[in-house]
């Protein structure tokens, strides 16, 4: 088959990223920042047809790709499975919180153990095991479904670091060394077995003059 770009984008900004309090599973909206991200993203790609529109069914990325959409006066496809990790009892918390109240736990999480299970909160805490196998799992399913040429998928930032991971044989033990912005976009190809990554974090469309001129 003849390659296909998958458009990897993470959510504009949200209040809780800006105060590093933990979202996973909670449904946070943008914020004015965000919100102007979503809408300079969605003109940096407005010369580009997006073929499909995928989201997570969190309105933080839904409302990122709804964005884009309306550029292209195309519908947004909700798919659960590109939800955020679950981070149980973490959840709407902030780090310097989470190492206060769960010493042993905060220190699993940053030495990122792979099975490792955070006490429960509203619902269960999945591993990085469980949401890598979810995330990448859903992100190939979605690049090699139906005949798309370009797809762009709204997610979130850890799903984004679950594939850069596993496209690039980084281990999920490793330190991360690359980053994942908000209202970025990562370029994948599909060559119909697997992905291979073409750009990582393109935000030049996230300027300051670019964004000024979103308000104009």
């Amino acid at each position: 088959m003849s390659m296909r770009e998958i458009l990897l984008i993470r959510h504009g900004e949200t209040d809780w990223n800006a105060e590093r309090r933990l979202q996973g599973h909670l449904d946070i909206g943008l914020n004015t920042a965000g919100r102007r991200q979503a809408r300079a993203l969605a003109r940096a790609l407005r010369a580009e047809k997006l073929d499909t529109i995928i989201a997570s069914d969190l309105q933080r990325a839904l409302h990122t790709a709804q964005a884009i959409a309306a550029e292209q006066d195309a519908t947004v496809q909700i798919e659960p499975g590109l939800r955020e990790r679950c981070y149980g009892a973490f959840e709407g918390l902030r780090h310097a919180d989470i190492q206060q109240r769960y010493p042993h736990d905060y220190a699993a999480w940053q030495a990122r153990e792979f099975d490792a299970r955070f006490p429960q909160g509203e619902r269960a805490a999945e591993t990085l095991r469980e949401f890598t196998e979810r995330a990448v799992g859903a992100v190939t399913r979605l690049a090699a479904a139906g005949k798309a040429r370009r797809v762009a998928i709204v997610t979130h930032g850890g799903v984004l670091e679950c594939v850069y991971r596993a496209v690039n044989g980084v281990a999920a033990g490793a330190p991360r060394d690359f980053e994942i912005r908000n209202a970025g976009i990562n370029r994948m190809l599909w060559d119909g077995t697997g992905l291979r990554m073409q750009q990582w974090s393109d935000t030049a469309h996230l300027s300051a003059a670019a964004l000024d001129e979103v308000d104009r």
